[in-house]
């Protein structure tokens, strides 16, 4: 299987129009299910949209992408096993009210797509993945030995996704990511940094560029919420 390292299908690649600095074009995004067909449209520079450049910057675990796609597997400690389970309901489609108890209230979701800030936006941030991909599996799911620099309450993980918009078919897609879990003294997510290819994705810490897309994935993930319920489709009857 082909492994591609970038956003599956409901990720509509920017068209770049033409600008003197950096171009702005118009994306969007469909979130299709039996009773709406919500469409996210947000403005974002064709360089935006993508990590960044540099291939030895640092990502959310305070590694380059090479150290970190290098670092060795570990098993997991028994206070992060319903952190695990939770981050592979999530990313297998099929969330529940409990799965979200991972998360601290006010914990925030970053990925490429968009910023999610507190635990009603990561709902609908998931909630929604999973009514545009009934079906993902994970084929690939590795817990890392990180480094002394990294602190002992980040869990870090490699994990390959399969996403499917036809649950007998053929994956749409396989994207491969570093998520990056920092927890709290009661073992609850705080932060969740999702990075496609373990590539570091700009922030408002990168400059003029960097504020304009972080603002864009926050417009991004209030829209979603707009759109998306806060029940898990998995729980719907």
């Amino acid at each position: 299987m082909r492994h591609v390292h970038g956003p599956p299908s409901i990720y509509t690649a920017a068209r770049p129009c033409r600008g003197p600095m950096f171009s702005i074009p118009l994306a969007s995004r469909a979130i299709v299910s039996s009773k709406f067909v919500a469409t996210r449209h947000f403005t974002v520079s064709a360089r935006l949209n993508m990590p960044v450049s540099d291939p030895d910057a640092n990502n959310a675990s305070g590694l380059t992408a090479n150290e970190t796609k290098n670092l060795k597997e570990r098993s997991s400690e028994p206070y992060e096993q319903k952190i695990i389970e939770g981050i592979k309901e999530l990313y297998t489609s099929k969330p529940t009210d409990r799965t979200y108890e991972i998360y601290a209230p006010e914990a925030v979701f970053h990925d490429p797509v968009g910023i999610a800030q507190g635990i009603k936006s990561i709902r609908e941030q998931f909630n929604g993945l999973a009514k545009i991909f009934p079906r993902a599996d994970i084929p690939s799911f590795r817990v890392l030995q990180a480094p002394p620099s990294v602190p002992k309450s980040t869990i870090l993980i490699d994990q390959d996704v399969s996403y499917y918009r036809d649950p007998k078919g053929e994956p749409t897609k396989t994207v491969n990511s570093l998520l990056t879990l920092e927890t709290n003294d009661k073992h609850q997510v705080v932060r969740h940094t999702e990075e496609w290819n373990h590539r570091r994705e700009t922030s408002g810490e990168d400059g003029f560029l960097g504020m304009i897309n972080e603002q864009r994935k926050k417009l991004t993930a209030n829209i979603t919420g707009l759109f998306v319920s806060q029940e898990p489709p998995t729980e719907k009857k």
